[in-house]
């Protein structure tokens, strides 16, 4: 079926119609990537922007700013001074005649200021149209609509008459529901629904069952990225890209548990090309806590030297991982790496990173808690790791190795120093 014909986008939509409107493509163009109708994205752009009706602070974009007649409608504006020009009160709250002089591009198509070259001049009103924003509007207006009773307050009565009473004689909801299948307008599911809701007279207590097992646990996580993340970035496309960027360095992305309950964590990265590996404790295992990992790389290693670092990067199907456009772009819009994600249960696919982790166990134990533990801590764990001669290396060291082929500035930044052969620990005495 063609796609134009589904109701719904999906986030990579978003993403690719967000990507659009940063490069200054028309709505045709976009609509035409998508696969959707013009007026969808049309619809999708305005209804989901956001952004301030009003500049921050007290800058007039009043469009009769320049010819305002209007004077002393503040209380301390001066008597030789247009009122619309004074910049102790904001005309736009106490003027009448205020009009905004907002820009024709968010008036019309494309609706936004995304790729717009002089946004950061224009004291207009601003709009941009973010995916992941977007994304949350949509699924949070999707559950609402599913949210509530769906039955006229007749049919509830009616269903409160018949259902009560046979609770009440002892009567499971499913011989109930078996017996009066054509007199029940909602299924099996929804009837324990309405009845642990109080909707209806009958109560928990009239389901023998029911009060004798424990609610279920829901195990509360952040929201996961819908599996069009995906999409172009499998490890079928991993494969694809590295046989046309050959040259390119791939590092692997995985991150190490402490204890099972929340708390800290690590996550580790490995060059592939010298088993460089870098070790960074996050508070929690969260999209949130990576991004700020690579938000900080970048600031301290330059862009330039970021990509130049990190070109490809392959990790598993964690859902802290789920967000790659958060990963792969600055929230200025520049693109730094690449991302791509190992076939799930295929650990094997990121093997050296895996292999790593061993080191990291033999001096913190499975299990064992991090909190207590420091970046330096990390640092200096990765160094002693880092400076251990291997056989696969020709009996050489990582640490060796990324001074011949690694970037200085990234030895430099991450504090990464060589440990002498004698003195490397790598047994719980390390940190005692």
């Amino acid at each position: 079926m063609d796609s134009r014909y589904q109701k719904h986008l999906t986030l990579q939509d978003r993403y690719t119609i967000e990507e659009g409107l940063n490069h200054g493509y028309t709505l045709t163009r976009i609509a035409e990537e998508v696969g959707k109708d013009k007026s969808t994205i049309s619809k999708e752009i305005r209804k989901h922007r956001i952004g301030n009706s009003q500049k921050i602070g007290n800058v007039n974009d009043c469009m009769n700013r320049f010819q305002c007649p209007i004077q002393h409608l503040c209380k301390d504006c001066r008597v030789d001074r247009d009122c619309c020009r004074c910049r102790k009160t904001d005309c736009r709250k106490v003027c009448p005649e205020y009009r905004s002089d907002s820009c024709r591009y968010t008036r019309r198509a494309p609706y936004v200021c995304n790729g717009c070259s002089m946004v950061y001049d224009c004291h207009r009103p601003h709009f941009y149209y973010r995916a992941t924003s977007a994304w949350s509007s949509y699924v949070e207006r999707l559950k609402a609509s599913r949210e509530g009773i769906s039955l006229t307050g007749e049919q509830l009565y009616e269903l409160d008459c018949l259902l009560t009473p046979l609770l009440k004689q002892g009567q499971s909801i499913a011989h109930i529901y078996a017996v009066h299948r054509d007199e029940i307008p909602c299924s099996v599911k929804t009837l324990y629904n309405y009845i642990d809701m109080g909707i209806l007279t009958a109560r928990n207590i009239d389901l023998p069952k029911k009060v004798k097992y424990k609610p279920r646990k829901r195990k509360r996580t952040e929201p996961e990225i819908d599996y069009a993340c995906r999409e172009g970035r499998t490890y079928k496309d991993f494969l694809a890209y590295m046989e046309k960027n050959s040259e390119a360095n791939v590092v692997e992305l995985d991150t190490v548990h402490g204890a099972r309950t929340k708390g800290s964590v690590m996550m580790t990265m490995l060059l592939r090309n010298t088993s460089l590996m870098l070790i960074f404790l996050m508070p929690d295992c969260t999209q949130a806590s990576v991004k700020a990992v690579f938000d900080q790389l970048t600031d301290k290693l330059g862009m330039e030297e970021f990509r130049k670092c990190f070109p490809v990067i392959l990790t598993d199907n964690g859902s802290e991982f789920k967000n790659p456009k958060s990963l792969e772009m600055t929230d200025n819009g520049q693109e730094r790496t690449r991302i791509f994600y190992c076939d799930p249960l295929a650990s094997w696919q990121k093997a050296k990173l895996e292999k790593n982790h061993e080191y990291i166990r033999r001096v913190l134990a499975k299990g064992q808690s991090l909190e207590g533990y420091t970046q330096k801590d990390m640092t200096l764990l990765a160094n002693h790791i880092n400076s251990t001669a291997r056989s696969s290396l020709n009996n050489r060291t990582p640490f060796e190795l990324a001074e011949l082929l690694n970037s200085e500035k990234l030895l430099k930044v991450l504090g990464l120093k060589k440990i002498e052969h004698d003195k490397v620990v790598l047994t719980p005495q390390l940190f005692r």
